[in-house]
């Protein structure tokens, strides 16, 4: 992700020498400052000083650790922090960087990498208008990004767009492997449910009609959609897709619990 948001920064026209980058991992760095040309480091206390934003991009499980060790130089620099880690509230982030600071969750997912990501926001009372209007410049570089102004619906938002791609994923699988069953080659399968996802996203996009009207548009009395529409609707569709992510909402909650317990 880290790489995703430099990369669609740097496409947006921001300048390289605002960019610095700081990972443990040399042969990461490296390959980092091959590619986009920017400054790196391996001592986050190096990189983050003067800056006016710092963004953990790091996992969840190690957040902590790395926050913590970024308490003396946030709250003396007072930087708007981003935070792109599943599940981790603000609540235990302030707590790890020492209290009271201008902080922003963000739940972006992985069209990000092609700069066609989906990204909601959240910031806390510290943070001015001018540091959210940043914090949505950034996000927005790789793709739509969109503000919650509650930070419990963050749980809804990784179980609808955070994991919402490996559902659509898994469409297409089904897809390709059904179409592939009834006779069609596995690169024409593939082509055409990957083309009719793009283009169904695309006219949703597009469209001022909801999804219901625009379902309705192409499914014609008697015919061939209407005999599918009916099979996956009464095959329980809507009830499973409801399980299904209030089950990775609930995964999300339980999570930050396991990881803001330190």
């Amino acid at each position: 992700m880290a790489r995703s948001l430099i990369g669609g920064l740097i496409a947006d026209g921001w300048e390289r020498s605002r960019i610095a980058v700081a990972d443990p991992d040399r042969a990461q760095l490296e390959a980092v400052a091959k590619r986009f040309q920017v400054h790196t480091d391996t001592d986050n206390q190096r990189v983050i000083e003067h800056r006016e934003v710092v963004v953990l991009a790091v996992k969840p499980q190690v957040m902590g650790a790395v926050a913590s060790g970024l308490r003396a130089a946030v709250q003396s620099q007072q930087p708007l922090v981003i935070s792109v880690a599943a599940g981790i509230r603000s609540v235990d982030l302030q707590r790890w960087l020492g209290g009271r600071c201008a902080l922003v969750r963000c739940m972006p997912n992985t069209p990000a990498l092609v700069q066609s990501g989906a990204t909601a926001l959240y910031a806390n009372d510290a943070v001015s208008a001018a540091q959210k209007d940043l914090a949505e410049s950034i996000l927005r570089a790789v793709g739509l990004a969109l503000w919650v102004d509650d930070e419990s619906l963050m749980d809804t938002v990784t179980a609808l767009s955070g994991s919402g791609p490996a559902y659509f994923f898994l469409v297409i699988e089904a897809l390709e492997e059904t179409a592939q069953g009834l006779g069609l080659d596995a690169k024409s399968a593939r082509l055409l449910a990957v083309q009719t996802a793009f283009g169904a996203a695309k006219m949703a996009l597009e469209s001022s009609e909801d999804a219901a009207g625009l379902r309705r548009r192409v499914t014609s009395p008697g015919g061939t959609t209407e005999a599918a529409l009916n099979v996956l609707e009464s095959g329980g569709l809507r009830d499973l897709f409801k399980t299904a992510l209030t089950a990775a909402c609930e995964r999300s909650k339980a999570l930050a619990k396991q990881f803001g317990a330190d």
